[in-house]
């Protein structure tokens, strides 16, 4: 099958969004397909033997924003794909389900980012919500044009139906169980990482991910304080500034003897990212805004006992009580109830984090890819019938 990857993000940018399109991509030449992938430049030229085709892009908030220029639709007419994958469609994938539209083209769409919350989050009471709602109605236009709209987690299959937007299904996210894996928490580089952060001991409090507005991280001021802790964030953006400082004075102000200050590694990828993984001791994520929460299942893969919001992706993530425990954003100290309980019983913590670990043995990339292809059968299928 010849397929043409429309994605908003794309290396060297690393998100959620170019890491989805990079496993995609690399299980599709496993399998023996042909892909095309077009991308917001500067990007690479290639990518696992597939032709890379940038884009013209404009800088949003540190993320090139790719210009839907004429160049889109010749390199679609050029490849002539037998199905359109859309990544996060929004501006380029959204001329992307255009044109799929008006040639015949079957279509799939991915939907990863939660457009409409961040909008609402970002802007002050009637503006936000009526961003929101634009956004609302801009996804239910532009995804009226793909055969198939697929969600990564029930909670936003669920949200996508009650907004209105058509033939949708749900198709998780594998993990690379290859390189995240228990095997590194015995690695030397590993085990010198975590003897220079928690030179006394402490249990290793861990966040990796993009540090913005959105994700929240206000929230591990409830953990800083936690005794006999040391918080590690792993991870870039517009918030590191903000977030360290809210960070250092939660526990330059905790009563009796203050935790060590947080520390920052910052954008961490390969054998890098798995030790700073492996070296932790449970795994904290604070977002409530996440259509599926991709690092939930890195820490699980290395064993990690998670400690996430009981909304949105996490619901599919985490089993409470037995992989991992999920907190109630809504009742402050719920956080640090949970993560506390978790520091004071080291067994608990290595019961959880087993079980996390072999809950995600199976959802190799390879496997969800496969998922993915029927996908797009079922795409071309509809696109048959909704032409006859």
């Amino acid at each position: 099958m010849r397929v043409a990857m429309v994605t908003e993000s794309f290396l060297p940018t690393l998100n959620g969004v170019t890491t989805s399109v990079c496993r995609v991509a690399h299980s599709l030449r496993a399998l023996g397909h042909e892909a095309l992938i077009i991308a917001p430049g500067p990007a690479p030229t290639s990518f696992e033997g597939f032709r890379v085709r940038g884009l013209p892009s404009i800088n949003v908030r540190q993320f090139p924003t790719g210009v839907p220029t004429p160049a889109l639709r010749r390199a679609l007419e050029d490849f002539a794909p037998d199905v359109i994958h859309a990544a996060s469609p929004f501006i380029l994938g959204a001329r992307a389900l255009q044109l799929a539209d008006l040639t015949g083209t079957p279509a799939v769409a991915i939907y990863q980012t939660d457009m409409p919350s961040y909008l609402s989050q970002h802007g002050p009471g009637r503006l936000g919500a009526g961003a929101a709602n634009a956004a609302w109605r801009w996804i239910r236009r532009m995804h009226a044009h793909a055969d198939l709209t697929l969600a990564p987690s029930r909670s936003t299959l669920a949200e996508l139906r009650s907004h209105g937007v058509p033939r949708t299904d749900l198709w998780a996210r594998g993990v690379d169980t290859s390189l995240f894996s228990p095997r590194w928490r015995t690695d030397a580089g590993t085990l010198e990482l975590r003897r220079a952060l928690a030179p006394s001991g402490e249990v290793l409090l861990g966040y990796v991910g993009r540090l913005a507005p959105e994700k929240e991280l206000w929230r591990l001021t409830e953990v800083a304080q936690v005794p006999g802790t040391r918080l590690v964030i792993v991870g870039d953006g517009p918030n590191r500034a903000q977030v360290g400082a809210q960070l250092t004075e939660a526990v330059a102000s905790m009563p009796g003897r203050p935790n060590r200050s947080p520390i920052f590694l910052g954008r961490q990828s390969g054998d890098d990212l798995a030790r700073s993984y492996a070296a932790l001791d449970v795994f904290v994520h604070t977002g409530t805004r996440e259509t599926f929460g991709q690092t939930l299942q890195e820490a699980a893969a290395f064993g990690l006992p998670v400690v996430a919001p009981a909304r949105g992706g996490p619901l599919d993530l985490v089993d409470h009580g037995r992989t991992g425990l999920l907190f109630d954003p809504d009742l402050p100290g719920s956080l640090h109830d949970h993560v506390d309980a978790l520091v004071g019983d080291p067994q608990w913590r290595s019961s959880l984090g087993a079980a996390a670990e072999q809950a995600v043995r199976g959802r190799s990339w390879k496997s969800l890819t496969e998922q993915l292809v029927g996908h797009y059968g079922s795409a071309r299928l509809a696109r048959s019938l909704r032409a006859a």
